[in-house]
């Protein structure tokens, strides 16, 4: 089963600026091929991309005239691991706040336990805004509790890995996750599918602007559709309760 084992690291990437340079070529190194999804960027970027491709034979670009969201972009991407034989997606954001010397620990997690999805637990530095450290704890508390307790170290962190399949198979049950909600919804859905959940400690840069930092959340619109997912899913998680209860007793025995 290991031996065929195939991953592939996506990157979502919209308006990431100059720092989309480092990030992909401390990716390309590792060897194995690396998607870049450009999300409707107009800052230069794609042709920064378009540069690094004609270097690296294993950079693949898919480019979106139109800003679609995260989400919306990471669906096709899944969509097209899955036609083209891929069993994992190693997802990677393009801001810089991701470690790629992390990307071989979270491969041999992986390839251990392929049936697991790897997710990344921030360990955030004393420059993270304390509103966004607190914003994730929140939305932990939420995602315990509509999992039924999971096992999801943190709902917000965009690097992780995904086994394909599950990962494809929990995008199509919803018509959502297709924005800024792609990380919480989805691993809140697979994990009602019953996928576990491996966390590993993982450190965050938060970069300011001098440092090439870009942040594209907006606080009162990414909150407010932050709230109606979870809203939304408590909901349905009511009606899962006594599956996900008998769920969570099997897994903690075994």
């Amino acid at each position: 089963m290991k031996s065929a084992l195939k991953h592939v690291i996506v990157i979502p990437s919209y308006n990431p600026g100059e720092m989309v340079s480092e990030v992909v070529t401390s990716l390309v190194v590792h060897g194995m091929p690396v998607w870049v999804m450009i999300d409707g960027s107009d800052d230069g970027s794609p042709e920064i991309l378009e540069t690094l491709a004609e270097r690296h034979t294993n950079l693949r670009l898919f480019r979106f005239t139109e800003n679609r969201g995260k989400g919306s972009v990471m669906f096709d991407a899944v969509c097209a691991a899955s036609s083209e034989g891929f069993t994992h997606l190693h997802s990677f954001d393009s801001d810089g706040q991701h470690p790629a010397d992390y990307v071989p620990r979270f491969l041999e997690l992986s390839r251990e336990s392929p049936e697991a999805m790897i997710l990344g637990k921030p360990k955030f530095g004393e420059e993270a805004p304390l509103e966004r450290v607190w914003g994730r704890k929140l939305a932990n508390f939420w995602t315990d509790i509509v999992t039924l307790g999971g096992g999801i170290g943190d709902s917000l962190f965009g690097m992780r890995v995904y086994p394909v399949v599950i990962l494809e198979r929990a995008m199509r049950s919803t018509r959502w996750a297709r924005r800024f909600d792609f990380e919480p919804e989805t691993v809140v859905r697979m994990s009602w599918l019953g996928t576990r959940a491996i966390n590993i400690d993982t450190p965050v840069r938060y970069l300011n602007e001098a440092e090439g930092g870009v942040s594209h959340f907006r606080y009162l619109r990414d909150n407010i559709l932050l709230v109606g997912m979870y809203a939304r899913l408590l909901i349905s998680s009511i009606f899962r309760f006594v599956p996900l209860l008998w769920m969570r007793c099997r897994q903690r025995k075994a």
